[in-house]
C-alpha cells in the first residue's frame, strides 16, 4: 500500500522527462527509483507510459515506491548505517513485505531480517507474525517485545497443534532460529521435550513363525545346540543329541546332532545358524493357548542390537529369548531367525498303511 503525501508534485515536461530518463538509465538504487516513480505518478504521470519510457512494469513500479517508504521509515527510525547499506542492495521485496507493520516494528523486522539473512518468503512470514504478535493485549508468558521473540511464539503456538513428531520438530527447529530470550527459548525446547516423550512407543514385531507344510522342500542341515534350559556355556559347546520326532533330529559322526530343516532364505543368509529346541512358554510372547514343542534357529554370529528382531541373550548365565526396544543390558548370543512348529497330522496310521479305494 502506498503511504499518502499530503501535496501532489507539479513537474514540467522537462522534469518528467529528465526523471525518465535516469530510470530508463537505472541511476542510483531502487530506493531512487521508488521515490523517481512516486514523484511522476503524483504529477499524475499514468504508470503505462512511465513503463513505456523506463521499462519498469506497474507492479515493480508499485513494489519500489512502498518499498522506499519502508526505506524512509528506517532511516526515521534512525537505523545503523550498516541496515541502511545492506538495504540498499537488491533487497526491495524484502522490505515490501514490512509494508504491513508501523515504523518502530518495520525497524525490528529489518533487523531480524538481515541477521537471519532472511529471502522474500521469510521476510512475509516474519511480518505476519510481528503483526499478529501486536495484536495481543499483552505478550504471552515467556515471549518479550523483541521481534524475534514474536516469531518464535508462531512457531512454538503452530507447532502445539501438530500430531506428528516431525511437524512438531520442523517448527519447533524453526522457533529456536528465532527466540530471543533465555524464557523463550525454554519454552521451545520444552515443546520439543514434550513431544519426544509422548511420541508412541515401538511396538514389539511380530514373532517369526513358520510350519512344516510341504515335504518336498529342500532340507538344510543344521547342528543343535540343545533343548531349554540352557546355559551359555552350551551354546558355546554343541553337544550331540539323539533321532527325535517331530523334527527328525539326527545323531552324525563325531557325537554331533544335526535337524534337517527347509532351505528357507532367512537360514541361507545366516552365518553361523544353530537349531535350539523349546517349549511355546520359553518365547516372550505366547504364540498359542497350548504348550507345545518348537524348533527356534538362532545365528549365532549376530551380537549387535536391532529393535525389529528377538534376541537370545544371557541372563544370568542362562540363555533366555528376548526383545528389547532399546539397547539391552545382557549379553547378545545371537538374532532369532525363525520359529518352527511341527506339522500337523491328523492320522499318523494312515502314513503305515497301503492306500487303497473301494471298487
Amino acid at each position: 500500500m502506498i503511504e499518502s503525501q499530503s501535496n501532489n508534485y507539479s513537474l514540467t515536461a522537462e522534469e518528467i522527462e529528465t526523471i525518465m530518463t535516469s530510470l530508463l538509465h537505472k541511476e542510483g538504487c531502487w530506493v531512487d527509483w521508488g521515490k523517481a516513480c512516486h514523484k511522476l505518478q503524483q504529477a499524475k504521470v499514468e504508470k503505462q507510459e512511465i513503463f513505456e519510457k523506463t521499462g519498469l512494469q506497474t507492479s515493480q513500479q508499485n513494489l519500489v515506491i512502498v518499498a522506499s517508504q519502508v526505506y524512509d521509515s528506517l532511516v526515521k527510525g534512525e537505523a545503523e548505517e550498516d541496515l541502511l547499506t545492506y538495504y540498499q542492495g537488491p533487497r526491495s521485496d524484502v522490505l515490501y513485505e514490512f509494508r504491513i507493520l508501523n515504523h518502530e516494528e518495520r525497524l525490528g523486522a529489518a533487523r531480524l531480517a538481515k541477521e537471519k539473512q532472511l529471502d522474500v518468503d521469510g521476510a512475509s512470514s516474519v511480518a505476519k507474525a510481528i503483526k499478529h504478535f501486536s495484536h495481543l493485549s499483552q505478550p504471552p508468558t515467556g515471549f518479550t517485545h523483541h521481534p524475534g521473540d514474536a516469531v518464535a511464539y508462531q512457531h512454538w503456538k503452530n507447532a502445539r497443534q501438530k500430531k506428528t513428531l516431525a511437524d512438531k520438530a520442523r517448527l519447533i527447529a524453526e522457533g529456536l532460529k528465532f527466540a530471543h530470550s533465555p524464557s523463550a527459548r525454554q519454552l521451545i525446547e520444552q515443546l520439543l521435550t514434550e513431544a519426544t516423550e509422548t511420541s508412541p512407543q515401538q511396538n514389539a514385531p511380530l514373532l517369526p513363525i513358520y510350519r512344516l507344510e510341504n515335504d518336498e522342500e529342500l532340507p538344510c542341515i543344521l547342528p543343535v545346540v540343545g533343548t531349554f534350559p540352557l546355559t551359555v556355556k552350551d551354546v558355546d559347546n554343541i553337544p550331540s543329541f539323539s533321532l527325535t520326532d517331530p523334527f527328525g533330529v539326527t545323531t552324525i559322526s563325531q557325537d554331533t546332532q544335526v535337524v534337517c530343516i527347509p532351505s528357507w532364505q532367512v537360514i541361507l543368509k545366516a552365518k553361523h545358524p544353530a537349531v535350539i529346541l523349546c517349549r511355546s512358554e520359553d518365547l516372550p510372547k505366547a504364540i498359542s493357548t497350548k504348550s507345545e514343542e518348537l524348533l527356534i534357529v538362532v545365528d549365532l554370529a549376530v551380537k549387535e542390537w536391532n529393535p525389529n528382531h528377538y534376541f537370545m541373550v544371557s541372563e544370568d548365565d542362562r540363555a533366555k529369548f528376548r526383545w528389547f526396544a532399546s539397547m539391552p543390558d545382557y549379553p547378545i548370543l545371537g538374532q532369532l531367525l525363525l520359529i518352527l512348529r511341527p506339522k500337523k497330522i491328523l492320522d499318523e496310521g494312515n502314513l503305515t498303511e497301503p492306500w487303497q479305494m473301494d471298487d
